[in-house]
């Protein structure tokens, strides 16, 4: 892959590092992952208890009690905690009761499923939605997107900014198709999508939009993901691509360390940077981050805020 000519020795620097960085850490993914799946084979030949049993049981109070299920019927469920201690629960005070992964038990607590795992900040990992799954994301309170899984393969979204309520005549929306391919076994994804978007009202029409593709090492907790995709506009695509290289890995219960980074080129900018933090409990997640553009003329410049909300359904 041969770096485009018009590119700033900066921006070419800043690539081929993130590159090398993404191939260094794709690859300790990689021998984690082989190790991970080495222990458990290993460990499946000893004699463990079994830990499928273990279940979260939720009242509509919102306390919660996991533990191994000791007894299931039509009027209540009976659970043994982790200190041995049987917990009774009737059927019509029970909010939420499931079998929960073991691995998501850590020193008797409960992890949450990242709530936000197929997307960065904007950027989408190639992780996909499962069927019947979505999300709403708001940014910088004006932008508005909706996803939807429609099948575990095939998601679509819709977005837009309402400055209609600024009294302006037109308006952006955009459509967000996403096709995914997964191994789930090996934590690898592929996916192919875009952002298929316009400007409508008062007789006024364009297109824009861009077409991408990337991958993705990792599951929803940790993740690398490397994209390329094309820019267009009005039915034009650009004669130079872009790349994309994002990443999260979850650091608590709650949070999450976020990077989100493009690599184009251009004249005056050449990239855009970012880092930041995901709070992220059961049923929703926010993004704080800082990004910052690569252009040579923005060496006083820090960086600018980024806020981010997303609610999945």
């Amino acid at each position: 892959m041969s770096i485009p000519s018009s590119w700033s020795l900066r921006a070419a620097r800043s690539f081929l590092l993130s590159t090398a960085l993404l191939l260094v850490a794709l690859a300790g993914l990689a021998l984690s992952e082989a190790h991970a799946q080495n222990a458990t084979a290993d460990s499946s030949t000893q004699d463990a208890p079994e830990q499928s049993d273990i279940y979260r049981v939720e009242t509509h109070e919102g306390t919660v009690y996991i533990g191994t299920l000791v007894q299931e019927n039509d009027e209540a469920v009976v659970i043994a905690t982790s200190d041995g201690t049987e917990v009774r629960v009737l059927r019509d005070n029970i909010r939420d009761f499931a079998r929960v992964d073991p691995r998501r038990i850590r020193n008797g607590d409960y992890w949450f499923d990242n709530p936000q795992p197929t997307r960065y900040f904007f950027a989408p990992s190639a992780i996909g939605l499962r069927e019947g799954n979505g999300y709403y994301q708001n940014t910088w309170v004006l932008f508005n997107n909706v996803n939807y899984g429609v099948s575990d393969r095939f998601s679509i979204g819709a977005g837009t900014v309402p400055v209609f309520l600024f009294g302006e005549g037109v308006f952006p929306i955009w459509v967000l198709p996403k096709v995914s391919f997964s191994n789930a076994s090996a934590n690898r994804h592929l996916t192919v999508g875009g952002v298929l978007g316009g400007v409508v009202g008062e007789g006024e029409s364009a297109s824009v939009g861009l077409l991408y593709t990337s991958g993705t090492l990792g599951g929803p907790d940790r993740n690398l993901t490397a994209g390329i995709g094309y820019g267009y506009q009005n039915g034009s695509l650009a004669d130079t691509p872009f790349f994309n290289v994002s990443g999260m890995t979850r650091v608590s219960k709650r949070f999450y360390l976020v990077s989100e980074n493009y690599f184009f080129s251009g004249d005056e900018v050449n990239g855009l940077v970012s880092f930041g933090l995901r709070y992220a409990p059961e049923d929703f997640a926010v993004d704080f981050g800082l990004v910052r553009p690569l252009a040579g003329d923005l060496d006083s410049f820090i960086a600018f805020p980024w806020l981010g909300v997303a609610l999945p359904f």
